[in-house]
């Protein structure tokens, strides 16, 4: 299937499978995906190394995503903190729109994507589950990469990532209000690809 110039938007809380969702949608349209994730991630690895936050932004180079693990809970609790940071959250801005505004549309994911980043996508989605449902996919996925770590801890991770989120002044995580707002508490990523599939093919066939 061709590129097909839309803007996608997929926004949700930590663990709630946005980012595989939106790799999948990606590769299924030809389209280039951007997981803004990993750019706060790899801001925050080199905070974590003693780096000033602005300075790592305006070094950013995502191709370093590939090389450093930038999935521990120490890094993701580090990211959270890190976008907090508004002048850190400007120069990132900037590159996700550069991303969003290259031709041939783009999925970018993220929490602030539908709201802040791209507030006029032509699709915008918002994905979530329960904490312990999501508690429960990352623990497997640390587990999988080889970390020890309780169950119990992770789901004390994701609910204190949650408020932080959600109660930060700059860019809150929230739904945008044309977002199509998914749970998936009680769904595998097959069943949330196919229906976010069928409403992008909707949105092709108008």
């Amino acid at each position: 299937m061709t590129s097909f110039g839309l803007i996608i938007a997929i926004d949700g809380t930590a663990a709630s499978g946005k980012g595989t969702i939106s790799r999948k949608i990606a590769q299924n349209y030809c389209v280039p995906h951007l997981d803004t994730g990993l750019l706060y991630r790899l801001v925050a690895y080199h905070v974590l190394l003693g780096i000033d936050p602005i300075d790592a932004a305006n070094q950013l180079n995502v191709k370093q995503a590939e090389v450093f693990d930038l999935k521990t809970l120490q890094v993701s609790n580090a990211a959270s903190e890190v976008a907090k940071n508004p002048t850190v959250r400007a120069k990132l801005l900037e590159f996700q729109r550069r991303f969003a505004s290259q031709p041939g549309g783009a999925v970018l994911d993220g929490r602030d994507i539908g709201t802040v980043i791209c507030p006029n996508a032509d699709l915008k989605f918002y994905i979530t589950a329960s904490s312990e449902v999501r508690a429960q996919r990352r623990h497997s996925e640390l587990l999988v990469l080889g970390h020890k770590i309780s169950y119990e801890s992770v789901l004390r991770e994701i609910q204190e990532r949650d408020e932080r989120d959600t109660n930060r002044e700059q860019s809150p995580l929230l739904p945008a209000e044309d977002a199509n707002k998914i749970d998936t508490s009680d769904m595998n990523i097959g069943e949330v690809y196919d229906l976010v599939c069928l409403i992008i093919d909707a949105k092709l066939e108008k």
